[in-house]
């Protein structure tokens, strides 16, 4: 079997550094998937791009948590499980998982899905931001079989995975976790007719990536090229260099060499070369003979 790769954009819609990068990035042709957050406050300038561009596996990026210190966004219901004592969304993925509640993530969830469907938009898959609907964190495994069964209702395909490797576990999951949920959201993706990735590769950055740009893209094309056979999906956070970016993050070069890494011709030849094919999240439900949204 071949080696397919899904580098989907996370957090398209966060704001306009991350639009104009991911919408340079499709204009390009070196972006196939990415994903909106609907709570955010340029998320509507993303939508609007979707509904521009229908060819693009554009969908929703389910939003729980908002992380920054000072550029922060509110749930689109009056969940008072899902906001901290400031009224925003919390800041860490295990806080959603420890204090909020289903029904207020079940009415988010559908809150943020049907926001997009009311602004036009005809979303190809969604995911998940930081991954607070996992479980990973308390083990509350309950949150991925609620969000797999909504995803199956509306008919999107979901990120997840349905296969283990030692080599792409979870940074600070213990692998028997890792393997547990493996098997669950395979049986509950199959009880809810949910197409999801076989593999997922979590980004790990850390301070010896940064030296410089050229340290950080040749480690990431070893990891994302270091797979086993099948379809992984990993994520990257494209941005261009703004005065925004850096008012919002201290990391903003971070995001700005993740959406250099795209757009270097040597990635997209580095991966052919080492016998990786990047795909869309439509060429994903296609294999997994799944019904093609968006």
């Amino acid at each position: 079997m071949a080696k397919y790769l899904i580098v989907n954009a996370d957090d398209y819609g966060m704001c306009h550094a991350a639009n104009e990068a991911v919408a340079e990035l499709f204009d390009g042709g070196f972006l196939k998937s990415a994903t909106v957050m609907m709570p955010c406050p340029t998320a509507k300038e993303a939508v609007e791009y979707s509904n521009a561009h229908p060819e693009h596996a554009i969908g929703i990026h389910l939003t729980m948590t908002s992380e920054w210190g000072e550029y922060r966004w509110k749930p689109l219901t009056n969940g008072k499980t899902l906001v901290d004592e400031e009224g925003y969304m919390w800041h860490e993925s295990d806080q959603v998982e420890k204090n909020a509640s289903y029904e207020d993530l079940e009415a988010e969830i559908r809150a943020q899905i049907d926001l997009a469907h009311s602004w036009g938009m005809k979303p190809s898959h969604t995911d998940n931001h930081m991954g607070s609907l996992y479980g990973h964190y308390t083990g509350r495994l309950g949150l991925a079989k609620m969000t797999l069964r909504i995803c199956g209702e509306y008919g999107y395909a979901y990120r997840l995975y349905t296969a283990h490797d030692k080599r792409i576990c979870p940074k600070g999951t213990p692998y028997f976790l890792y393997a547990a949920i493996t098997l669950l959201s395979k049986r509950w993706g199959k009880k809810y007719n949910v197409v999801i990735p076989d593999y997922l590769l979590f980004p790990d950055w850390n301070d010896d990536m940064r030296k410089s740009y050229e340290t950080y893209r040749d480690t990431i094309l070893k990891i994302w090229t270091d797979l086993p056979d099948g379809v992984t999906e990993t994520f990257i956070h494209p941005s261009v260099e703004s005065d925004e970016l850096k008012s919002i993050t201290s990391r903003w070069q971070d995001r700005v060499w993740e959406y250099q890494l795209m757009k270097d011709p040597y990635t997209h030849k580095y991966l052919k070369d080492h016998g990786v094919e990047l795909i869309s999240y439509r060429e994903l439900i296609k294999m997994k003979g799944g019904v093609v949204k968006g």
